[in-house]
């Protein structure tokens, strides 16, 4: 009975995956088929005349792109952990007056629509001079990805052991000190965690790339994408090549650090 059960589970499990990467397969799919055989009726399931037409686009026209996405994923990265793990550490261990009132702030923060933070951008980067500028897209990111970190940092750094920063501090050293040897070495699979979903949210941007940077020399990957939209026509097998290629970084990162993920994200969920 318990082996006919597990069974039933095994099947149902494989069913559910099998529906949740059939998207993948598809884009794979339509990266691979001709031009002339994608508005046949039905589509093709399987790509009997392949075609690397829509790959050969990338390698000729989106390296440049892919190259800007990757500095505005790591810019971000670097600006949100150098922001908001100071900013959770004050929050946490050093008893900021207000702290609970301004991580309150912080969530009602991420529930704001993006577009509406684009518009607001849109408005002080024309007066800045930062439109259609890199620093201008790893700012705009970095004010959703902070907001994230500094609510993370604060959950896991809640829960570190009063006794390390008071053995800490009867050793002589102050809170910066406390903060670089022992509260950020320990908070390595929430920093890990933080830099991870800060690169993806970056990295998959769209809304602050094409309302700020419409207009650049350099472009992120997802304008490259959109670029192959075209009144008349439409490049599915340059645009699902192009997708194909840029969810590569994407998953060896996740496959890389799923397990510092994990850690990160339900620490501090259990206090002793």
């Amino acid at each position: 009975m318990t082996v006919r059960r597990s069974w039933w589970k095994t099947g149902l499990g494989l069913v559910f995956t099998a529906l949740m990467l059939f998207p993948v397969y598809w884009m794979l799919n339509v990266s691979f088929t001709k031009t002339s055989d994608l508005r046949d009726s039905p589509p093709h399931v399987f790509p009997f005349d392949p075609t690397v037409e829509g790959y050969t686009a990338v390698l000729s026209q989106q390296l440049p792109n892919l190259g800007t996405s990757l500095v505005i994923g790591l810019g971000c990265v670097v600006v949100t952990v150098v922001i908001a793990a100071p900013a959770a550490y004050a929050i946490a261990l050093l008893n900021l007056r207000g702290g609970r009132t301004l991580n309150f702030v912080l969530l009602v923060a991420q529930m704001i629509p993006a577009v509406v933070m684009a518009m607001g951008f849109y408005a002080i980067y024309a007066r800045a001079g930062l439109l259609n500028s890199v620093p201008g897209l790893i700012l705009a990111d970095s004010t959703v990805a902070v907001p994230f970190g500094v609510l993370l940092f604060t959950a896991f750094m809640g829960g570190l052991p009063r006794e390390l920063l008071q053995a800490a501090r009867i050793d002589g050293a102050g809170s910066w000190r406390t903060f670089v040897s022992i509260v950020l070495p320990l908070s390595r699979n929430s920093v890990l965690t933080v830099a991870l979903f800060s690169f993806l949210w970056a990295w998959s941007d769209f809304i602050f790339a094409s309302t700020l940077a419409r207009n650049s020399a350099l472009k992120p990957i997802t304008l490259g994408i959109y670029a192959y939209i075209g009144n008349n026509t439409t490049q599915w097998n340059a645009i699902m090549a192009t997708a194909a290629v840029a969810s590569i970084p994407a998953a060896i990162l996740l496959v890389v650090a799923q397990r510092y993920v994990a850690a990160g994200v339900t620490a501090g969920a259990v206090k002793d």
